[in-house]
């Protein structure tokens, strides 16, 4: 309780009660009992004064709110944020920069507080536990750092089909497997296949927050001997190399090709041999990842 504010000790109605007690009944002086409770005297007679002061009941402390707020925004603001919110459900900055082009002054913290208070703002679960934090190594050699990703294809009927994908920063040499679900499970029988499809070790692996790539993932990977780290929040530019290798590998093998998983399975039989010995990449100055895999 050392740092925690007054009005929030749970056990201040207590304290008050035990003081009134001791010198209603007990006939302590004042100056005894604040020098017990480590209060002034001034404050254990003006306790003694509260209407509930019968030393048997508790004395709840009143709140610090203040009786009138002058600067509180006025019912015709609140409602426009509100109506804002719920209508296009922007955030508060554009809810702050719309009012004000409508003539509306009004603070951007005043708006968040506003949805925050209205409960309109979508918070952190407790429950999500944080991801383990690692420094971002240099690609200087094959399997230094490698990138993982899912890519999610919705089919006509509603249902999905999931590729996980995988690419050496270094070499470019890239994998992927067409699944039905998503886990952590999944995911780290994934890297273990693709460990043993590769000519080099593994040393890290990087993803997004995916739910496949939970805490349990990182925790898994260390046991198989790899590190695991999760990219920066909202920098997209941290997983670039396997954006572009999902966005490559579903123009030139997926698109072309049924979307039903026993398709997608003969597609990448025959493309993912294609893309690591015969395709030639510009971020790797037009060599395939076989050359660079033999020159390392």
């Amino acid at each position: 309780m050392r740092n925690m504010p007054y009005t929030k000790v749970p056990n201040m109605p207590k304290v008050r009660r035990d003081a009134v007690n001791l010198v209603k009944y007990r006939k302590w002086s004042m100056r005894k009992v604040a020098r017990r409770f480590g209060v002034q005297a001034s404050t254990v007679s003006r306790w003694c004064r509260h209407p509930w002061a019968t030393g048997w009941h508790e004395i709840s402390t009143k709140s610090s709110r203040p009786k009138t707020s002058p600067n509180a925004l006025s019912r015709e603001i609140v409602s426009a944020i509100i109506e804002k919110r719920i209508g296009r459900r922007r955030c508060g900055q554009v809810i702050h920069r719309e009012l004000l082009r409508e003539g509306v002054s009004v603070s951007p913290p005043s708006v968040q507080r506003t949805l925050d208070r209205c409960g309109l703002i979508k918070k952190r679960s407790p429950w999500k536990r944080p991801h383990d934090y690692t420094e971002r190594p240099e690609a200087a050699f094959a399997g230094a750092l490698l990138e993982a990703d899912t890519v999610h294809i919705m089919l006509p009927d509603g249902s999905r089909i999931y590729v996980y994908t995988l690419i050496d920063l270094y070499s470019r040499w890239a994998y992927a497997e067409v699944m039905e679900r998503i886990s952590s499970e999944r995911s780290v029988d994934f890297i273990i296949r693709a460990k043993k499809k590769a000519s080099f070790s593994f040393k890290m692996i990087q993803t997004d927050h995916g739910p496949e790539f939970s805490t349990w993932f990182t925790h898994e990977m260390w046991r198989t001997g790899i590190k695991h780290r999760h990219s920066r929040v909202k920098q997209s530019n941290d997983n670039a190399h396997i954006e572009r290798f999902n966005r490559t590998i579903q123009e030139e093998c997926l698109d072309r090709t049924a979307h039903t998983i026993k398709h997608f399975k003969i597609a990448l039989r025959k493309y993912l041999p294609y893309y690591n010995t015969e395709r030639l990449h510009m971020g790797i100055n037009y060599q395939t990842p076989l050359e660079v895999l033999r020159r390392s």
